[in-house]
Protein backbone atom coordinates (compact mmCIF):
# COMPACT_ATOMS: atom_id res chain seq x y z
CA UNK A 1 0.00 0.00 0.00
CA UNK A 2 1.28 3.45 -0.96
CA UNK A 3 0.85 6.43 1.38
CA UNK A 4 -0.05 9.79 -0.17
CA UNK A 5 0.90 13.33 0.86
CA UNK A 6 -0.38 16.60 -0.61
CA UNK A 7 1.92 19.60 -0.18
CA UNK A 8 0.58 23.12 -0.68
CA UNK A 9 2.95 26.01 -1.41
CA UNK A 10 2.14 29.67 -2.01
CA UNK A 11 3.96 30.61 -5.25
CA UNK A 12 5.80 29.02 -8.17
CA UNK A 13 8.25 31.96 -8.09
CA UNK A 14 10.26 30.29 -5.31
CA UNK A 15 13.03 28.53 -7.19
CA UNK A 16 14.45 27.07 -4.02
CA UNK A 17 11.18 25.33 -3.18
CA UNK A 18 11.03 24.08 -6.77
CA UNK A 19 14.46 22.50 -6.33
CA UNK A 20 13.47 20.88 -3.01
CA UNK A 21 10.12 19.61 -4.32
CA UNK A 22 11.87 18.24 -7.41
CA UNK A 23 14.26 16.32 -5.15
CA UNK A 24 11.32 15.09 -3.08
CA UNK A 25 9.56 13.86 -6.22
CA UNK A 26 12.72 12.00 -7.25
CA UNK A 27 12.88 10.34 -3.82
CA UNK A 28 9.27 9.20 -4.14
CA UNK A 29 10.15 7.06 -7.16
CA UNK A 30 12.01 4.60 -4.91
CA UNK A 31 9.83 4.93 -1.81
CA UNK A 32 6.34 4.12 -0.65
CA UNK A 33 5.08 7.68 -0.35
CA UNK A 34 3.58 9.53 -3.30
CA UNK A 35 3.63 13.33 -3.19
CA UNK A 36 1.18 15.67 -4.86
CA UNK A 37 2.39 19.30 -5.12
CA UNK A 38 -0.11 22.15 -5.28
CA UNK A 39 1.18 25.65 -6.10
CA UNK A 40 -1.39 28.28 -5.18
CA UNK A 41 -0.29 31.13 -7.48
CA UNK A 42 2.56 32.10 -9.80
CA UNK A 43 4.16 34.96 -7.88
CA UNK A 44 3.73 37.67 -5.25
CA UNK A 45 3.57 41.44 -5.63
CA UNK A 46 6.95 42.10 -3.98
CA UNK A 47 8.65 39.60 -6.32
CA UNK A 48 7.62 41.38 -9.52
CA UNK A 49 10.67 42.91 -11.20
CA UNK A 50 13.12 40.99 -9.02
CA UNK A 51 13.11 37.89 -11.20
CA UNK A 52 10.78 36.05 -13.54
CA UNK A 53 8.90 32.87 -12.75
CA UNK A 54 11.12 30.03 -13.96
CA UNK A 55 9.31 26.72 -14.34
CA UNK A 56 12.53 24.87 -15.22
CA UNK A 57 13.30 24.54 -11.49
CA UNK A 58 10.03 22.68 -10.92
CA UNK A 59 10.73 19.18 -12.23
CA UNK A 60 7.70 17.45 -10.78
CA UNK A 61 3.97 17.19 -11.60
CA UNK A 62 2.42 20.43 -10.41
CA UNK A 63 -1.19 21.49 -9.88
CA UNK A 64 -1.37 25.30 -10.06
CA UNK A 65 -4.54 26.97 -8.83
CA UNK A 66 -4.20 30.61 -9.94
CA UNK A 67 -2.21 32.51 -12.55
CA UNK A 68 -0.58 35.83 -11.68
CA UNK A 69 -0.05 37.30 -8.21
CA UNK A 70 -1.26 35.71 -5.02
CA UNK A 71 -2.49 39.06 -3.72
CA UNK A 72 -4.67 39.64 -6.79
CA UNK A 73 -6.95 36.72 -5.93
CA UNK A 74 -9.98 37.87 -3.86
CA UNK A 75 -9.86 36.54 -0.31
CA UNK A 76 -13.23 34.78 -0.56
CA UNK A 77 -12.17 33.05 -3.77
CA UNK A 78 -8.86 31.98 -2.26
CA UNK A 79 -10.53 30.58 0.87
CA UNK A 80 -13.18 28.73 -1.12
CA UNK A 81 -10.72 27.19 -3.58
CA UNK A 82 -8.18 26.06 -1.01
CA UNK A 83 -10.84 24.64 1.26
CA UNK A 84 -12.27 22.69 -1.65
CA UNK A 85 -8.82 21.37 -2.59
CA UNK A 86 -8.24 20.07 0.94
CA UNK A 87 -11.69 18.50 1.16
CA UNK A 88 -11.34 16.64 -2.13
CA UNK A 89 -7.77 15.33 -1.75
CA UNK A 90 -7.46 11.66 -0.86
CA UNK A 91 -4.08 12.20 0.81
CA UNK A 92 -3.54 10.88 4.33
CA UNK A 93 -1.34 13.88 5.14
CA UNK A 94 -1.74 17.52 4.04
CA UNK A 95 1.15 19.96 4.39
CA UNK A 96 -0.08 23.55 4.79
CA UNK A 97 1.94 26.49 3.40
CA UNK A 98 1.75 28.61 6.55
CA UNK A 99 -0.43 29.81 9.39
CA UNK A 100 -0.68 33.59 9.01
CA UNK A 101 -3.49 33.94 6.41
CA UNK A 102 -7.24 33.31 6.79
CA UNK A 103 -7.18 30.74 3.98
CA UNK A 104 -4.61 28.67 5.87
CA UNK A 105 -6.96 28.53 8.85
CA UNK A 106 -9.73 27.42 6.50
CA UNK A 107 -7.46 24.66 5.17
CA UNK A 108 -6.65 23.58 8.72
CA UNK A 109 -10.36 23.43 9.54
CA UNK A 110 -10.99 21.30 6.45
CA UNK A 111 -8.26 18.89 7.59
CA UNK A 112 -9.80 18.64 11.05
CA UNK A 113 -13.30 18.02 9.66
CA UNK A 114 -12.09 15.31 7.28
CA UNK A 115 -9.69 13.84 9.87
CA UNK A 116 -6.64 14.24 7.65
CA UNK A 117 -3.22 14.44 9.25
CA UNK A 118 -1.75 17.93 8.82
CA UNK A 119 1.66 19.56 8.98
CA UNK A 120 2.73 23.15 8.36
CA UNK A 121 5.74 24.99 6.99
CA UNK A 122 7.09 27.57 9.44
CA UNK A 123 9.66 30.10 8.22
CA UNK A 124 9.43 32.40 11.25
CA UNK A 125 11.76 32.91 14.20
CA UNK A 126 11.45 34.81 17.48
CA UNK A 127 13.70 37.49 15.95
CA UNK A 128 11.44 38.36 13.02
CA UNK A 129 8.14 37.50 14.76
CA UNK A 130 8.44 38.80 18.36
CA UNK A 131 5.88 37.18 20.62
CA UNK A 132 2.84 39.30 21.43
CA UNK A 133 -0.12 38.12 23.46
CA UNK A 134 -2.76 38.90 20.84
CA UNK A 135 -0.94 36.99 18.11
CA UNK A 136 0.69 34.21 20.13
CA UNK A 137 -2.64 32.78 21.31
CA UNK A 138 -3.98 32.13 17.76
CA UNK A 139 -0.59 30.69 16.75
CA UNK A 140 -0.65 28.34 19.74
CA UNK A 141 -4.10 27.16 18.75
CA UNK A 142 -3.05 26.63 15.11
CA UNK A 143 0.10 24.71 16.01
CA UNK A 144 -1.73 22.61 18.62
CA UNK A 145 -4.00 21.34 15.85
CA UNK A 146 -1.09 20.25 13.65
CA UNK A 147 0.63 16.87 13.70
CA UNK A 148 4.04 18.12 12.58
CA UNK A 149 6.10 21.11 11.50
CA UNK A 150 8.77 21.81 8.88
CA UNK A 151 11.21 24.61 9.68
CA UNK A 152 14.26 26.26 8.16
CA UNK A 153 16.63 25.73 11.09
CA UNK A 154 17.23 25.83 14.82
CA UNK A 155 15.72 29.27 15.28
CA UNK A 156 12.44 28.23 13.69
CA UNK A 157 12.53 25.10 15.89
CA UNK A 158 12.95 27.26 18.99
CA UNK A 159 10.14 29.56 17.85
CA UNK A 160 7.76 26.65 17.32
CA UNK A 161 8.62 25.16 20.70
CA UNK A 162 8.00 28.52 22.39
CA UNK A 163 4.45 28.29 21.04
CA UNK A 164 3.83 24.80 22.30
CA UNK A 165 5.09 22.55 19.50
CA UNK A 166 6.75 19.30 20.58
CA UNK A 167 10.44 18.98 19.62
CA UNK A 168 10.03 15.47 18.21
CA UNK A 169 7.41 16.73 15.75
CA UNK A 170 9.63 19.48 14.29
CA UNK A 171 11.75 18.61 11.27
CA UNK A 172 14.66 20.85 10.22
CA UNK A 173 16.45 22.01 8.19
CA UNK A 174 14.18 22.09 5.15
CA UNK A 175 15.99 24.88 3.32
CA UNK A 176 18.32 24.90 0.32
CA UNK A 177 19.24 27.31 -2.45
CA UNK A 178 18.31 26.76 -6.09
CA UNK A 179 21.64 27.14 -7.88
CA UNK A 180 22.07 27.73 -11.62
CA UNK A 181 21.50 24.64 -13.74
CA UNK A 182 25.15 24.73 -14.85
CA UNK A 183 26.53 25.00 -11.30
CA UNK A 184 29.18 22.58 -10.04
CA UNK A 185 31.27 22.89 -6.84
CA UNK A 186 34.50 22.14 -8.71
CA UNK A 187 33.95 24.89 -11.24
CA UNK A 188 32.73 27.25 -8.51
CA UNK A 189 35.98 26.85 -6.57
CA UNK A 190 38.06 27.50 -9.69
CA UNK A 191 35.99 30.57 -10.64
CA UNK A 192 36.10 31.93 -7.09
CA UNK A 193 39.89 31.71 -6.84
CA UNK A 194 40.32 33.23 -10.29
CA UNK A 195 37.97 36.14 -9.59
CA UNK A 196 39.60 36.93 -6.23
CA UNK A 197 43.18 36.70 -7.51
CA UNK A 198 43.74 40.48 -7.33
CA UNK A 199 42.13 40.74 -3.91
CA UNK A 200 40.34 44.09 -4.33
CA UNK A 201 37.89 44.68 -1.43
CA UNK A 202 34.39 44.29 -2.90
CA UNK A 203 31.32 44.12 -0.67
CA UNK A 204 28.11 42.68 -2.11
CA UNK A 205 24.44 43.02 -1.22
CA UNK A 206 21.86 40.75 -2.91
CA UNK A 207 18.13 41.06 -2.25
CA UNK A 208 15.08 43.25 -2.38
CA UNK A 209 15.53 46.98 -1.85
CA UNK A 210 13.03 47.11 0.99
CA UNK A 211 12.83 48.50 4.50
CA UNK A 212 13.45 45.32 6.47
CA UNK A 213 16.75 44.71 4.65
CA UNK A 214 18.36 47.73 6.43
CA UNK A 215 20.36 48.86 3.39
CA UNK A 216 20.54 52.37 4.90
CA UNK A 217 22.54 50.85 7.75
CA UNK A 218 24.87 49.21 5.24
CA UNK A 219 25.44 52.47 3.34
CA UNK A 220 26.22 54.41 6.53
CA UNK A 221 28.64 51.71 7.71
CA UNK A 222 30.27 51.44 4.29
CA UNK A 223 30.86 55.20 4.19
CA UNK A 224 32.72 54.98 7.51
CA UNK A 225 34.64 51.84 6.52
CA UNK A 226 35.97 53.58 3.39
CA UNK A 227 37.74 56.11 5.57
CA UNK A 228 40.11 53.26 6.51
CA UNK A 229 39.78 51.22 3.30
CA UNK A 230 39.32 53.86 0.57
CA UNK A 231 39.67 51.35 -2.28
CA UNK A 232 36.61 49.34 -1.12
CA UNK A 233 33.52 49.21 -3.33
CA UNK A 234 29.95 48.10 -2.71
CA UNK A 235 27.77 46.42 -5.31
CA UNK A 236 24.00 46.27 -4.75
CA UNK A 237 22.09 43.58 -6.65
CA UNK A 238 18.31 43.80 -6.59
CA UNK A 239 15.30 45.98 -7.18
CA UNK A 240 12.58 47.44 -5.00
CA UNK A 241 10.68 50.46 -3.83
CA UNK A 242 13.62 52.03 -1.98
CA UNK A 243 15.83 52.40 -5.05
CA UNK A 244 15.41 56.17 -5.45
CA UNK A 245 15.79 56.85 -1.73
CA UNK A 246 18.95 54.76 -1.56
CA UNK A 247 20.38 56.49 -4.62
CA UNK A 248 19.88 59.85 -2.89
CA UNK A 249 21.53 58.46 0.24
CA UNK A 250 24.57 57.41 -1.78
CA UNK A 251 24.86 60.94 -3.18
CA UNK A 252 24.48 62.49 0.29
CA UNK A 253 27.28 60.28 1.61
CA UNK A 254 29.52 61.22 -1.35
CA UNK A 255 29.78 57.56 -2.36
CA UNK A 256 29.24 58.09 -6.10
CA UNK A 257 31.48 55.66 -7.94
CA UNK A 258 32.09 53.55 -4.84
CA UNK A 259 28.55 52.14 -4.80
CA UNK A 260 27.04 50.51 -7.89
CA UNK A 261 23.38 49.58 -8.26
CA UNK A 262 23.45 46.76 -10.79
CA UNK A 263 19.76 45.82 -10.84
CA UNK A 264 18.29 42.34 -10.63
CA UNK A 265 20.52 39.42 -11.66
CA UNK A 266 20.04 35.66 -11.83
CA UNK A 267 22.02 32.58 -12.80
CA UNK A 268 25.48 33.15 -14.34
CA UNK A 269 25.54 36.97 -13.94
CA UNK A 270 24.68 36.59 -10.25
CA UNK A 271 27.27 33.83 -9.84
CA UNK A 272 29.93 36.21 -11.16
CA UNK A 273 28.98 38.72 -8.46
CA UNK A 274 29.45 36.09 -5.74
CA UNK A 275 32.75 34.94 -7.23
CA UNK A 276 34.16 38.46 -7.31
CA UNK A 277 33.05 39.72 -3.89
CA UNK A 278 35.15 39.72 -0.74
CA UNK A 279 31.94 38.90 1.12
CA UNK A 280 28.18 39.13 0.95
CA UNK A 281 26.58 41.57 3.41
CA UNK A 282 23.05 40.95 4.70
CA UNK A 283 22.23 43.61 7.32
CA UNK A 284 18.49 42.81 7.70
CA UNK A 285 16.37 43.83 10.67
CA UNK A 286 14.13 40.85 9.90
CA UNK A 287 15.26 37.73 8.01
CA UNK A 288 13.69 34.34 8.79
CA UNK A 289 16.62 32.55 7.14
CA UNK A 290 18.58 34.35 4.38
CA UNK A 291 18.82 32.18 1.27
CA UNK A 292 21.37 34.52 -0.30
CA UNK A 293 23.80 33.30 2.37
CA UNK A 294 23.31 29.75 1.06
CA UNK A 295 23.99 31.03 -2.44
CA UNK A 296 27.10 32.92 -1.38
CA UNK A 297 28.64 30.01 0.54
CA UNK A 298 28.00 27.65 -2.38
CA UNK A 299 30.12 30.04 -4.47
CA UNK A 300 32.90 30.10 -1.87
CA UNK A 301 31.93 33.62 -0.75
CA UNK A 302 31.66 34.29 3.02
CA UNK A 303 28.85 36.38 4.52
CA UNK A 304 28.56 39.27 6.96
CA UNK A 305 25.07 39.06 8.46
CA UNK A 306 23.04 40.70 11.19
CA UNK A 307 22.22 38.62 14.24
CA UNK A 308 18.56 38.66 13.16
CA UNK A 309 19.21 36.32 10.24
CA UNK A 310 17.80 32.88 10.92
CA UNK A 311 20.72 31.07 9.27
CA UNK A 312 23.34 32.33 11.75
CA UNK A 313 23.55 29.18 13.95
CA UNK A 314 23.84 26.82 11.00
CA UNK A 315 25.86 28.72 8.41
CA UNK A 316 27.95 31.44 10.05
CA UNK A 317 31.14 30.17 11.65
CA UNK A 318 32.76 33.33 12.97
CA UNK A 319 35.94 34.16 11.07
CA UNK A 320 35.66 31.12 8.80
CA UNK A 321 32.42 31.31 6.76
CA UNK A 322 31.30 34.73 7.91
CA UNK A 323 30.87 37.29 10.66
CA UNK A 324 27.79 38.56 12.48
CA UNK A 325 26.91 41.87 14.10
CA UNK A 326 23.97 43.35 16.08
CA UNK A 327 21.22 44.42 13.68
CA UNK A 328 20.92 48.18 13.22
CA UNK A 329 24.25 48.97 14.87
CA UNK A 330 26.16 51.09 12.34
CA UNK A 331 29.35 51.21 14.42
CA UNK A 332 29.37 47.43 14.84
CA UNK A 333 28.76 46.86 11.13
CA UNK A 334 31.55 49.30 10.28
CA UNK A 335 33.99 47.34 12.42
CA UNK A 336 32.76 44.06 11.00
CA UNK A 337 33.16 45.19 7.38
CA UNK A 338 36.73 46.28 8.04
CA UNK A 339 37.42 43.00 9.86
CA UNK A 340 35.93 40.98 6.98
CA UNK A 341 38.22 42.58 4.42
CA UNK A 342 41.23 41.36 6.38
CA UNK A 343 39.75 38.14 7.73
CA UNK A 344 38.81 36.68 4.35
CA UNK A 345 41.87 37.67 2.34
CA UNK A 346 42.90 34.01 1.98
CA UNK A 347 40.42 33.21 -0.77
CA UNK A 348 41.25 29.51 -1.04
CA UNK A 349 41.02 28.74 2.66
CA UNK A 350 37.80 30.72 2.97
CA UNK A 351 36.22 29.14 -0.11
CA UNK A 352 36.92 25.63 1.16
CA UNK A 353 35.41 26.50 4.56
CA UNK A 354 32.30 28.00 2.99
CA UNK A 355 31.70 25.15 0.57
CA UNK A 356 32.27 22.54 3.26
CA UNK A 357 29.80 24.24 5.60
CA UNK A 358 27.03 24.53 3.01
CA UNK A 359 27.41 21.04 1.55
CA UNK A 360 24.59 19.46 3.59
CA UNK A 361 22.16 22.27 2.79
CA UNK A 362 21.30 20.99 -0.65
CA UNK A 363 17.84 20.23 -2.13
CA UNK A 364 18.15 16.48 -1.62
CA UNK A 365 19.03 16.86 2.07
CA UNK A 366 16.12 19.26 2.57
CA UNK A 367 13.82 16.80 0.77
CA UNK A 368 15.04 13.94 2.98
CA UNK A 369 14.12 15.93 6.09
CA UNK A 370 10.65 16.59 4.70
CA UNK A 371 10.26 12.90 3.92
CA UNK A 372 11.49 11.98 7.39
CA UNK A 373 8.74 14.14 8.85
CA UNK A 374 6.07 12.72 6.55
CA UNK A 375 7.11 9.16 7.47
CA UNK A 376 6.85 9.94 11.20
CA UNK A 377 3.42 11.52 10.85
CA UNK A 378 2.04 8.78 8.62
CA UNK A 379 3.37 6.15 10.98
CA UNK A 380 1.59 7.86 13.88
CA UNK A 381 -1.64 7.96 11.86
CA UNK A 382 -1.69 4.21 11.26
CA UNK A 383 -0.22 4.25 7.74
CA UNK A 384 2.69 2.50 9.37
CA UNK A 385 3.35 -0.17 6.76
CA UNK A 386 3.83 2.27 3.88
CA UNK A 387 5.68 4.73 6.06
CA UNK A 388 8.07 2.04 7.29
CA UNK A 389 8.84 0.97 3.74
CA UNK A 390 9.49 4.59 2.79
CA UNK A 391 11.88 5.11 5.70
CA UNK A 392 13.82 1.97 4.86
CA UNK A 393 14.05 2.44 1.10
CA UNK A 394 17.82 2.92 1.10
CA UNK A 395 18.08 6.70 1.19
Amino acid sequence: MTATVTIFHNVVWSRHKGAVFSALYTLSASGAIRYSMVQIAETETDRIGFSDVDYSYHRYPMHKLFDGCYEDVPAWKMIARLTREVLKTKAELVVLPGYHRPEYWAMLAACVVTRKRRAVFCDSTAFDRPRRLLTSIPKRIFFSLCDGYFGFGERSREYLMSLGAKRERIFVPCQAAALPQSFSPERALHERLSARRLGHPVLLYVGRLSEEKAIDTLLDAFARARELVPEATLRIVGTGGLHDRLTLRVEALALDGAVQFVGSLQDEPLSREYFGATCLVLPSHSEPWGLVVNEALNHGCPAVVSDRCGCVPELVVEGETGLSFPAGDVDALTRTLIAAIGCFDDAERTAHACMSRIARFDPRSAALNIERGCVAMLRASGSGRAASRASGAGR
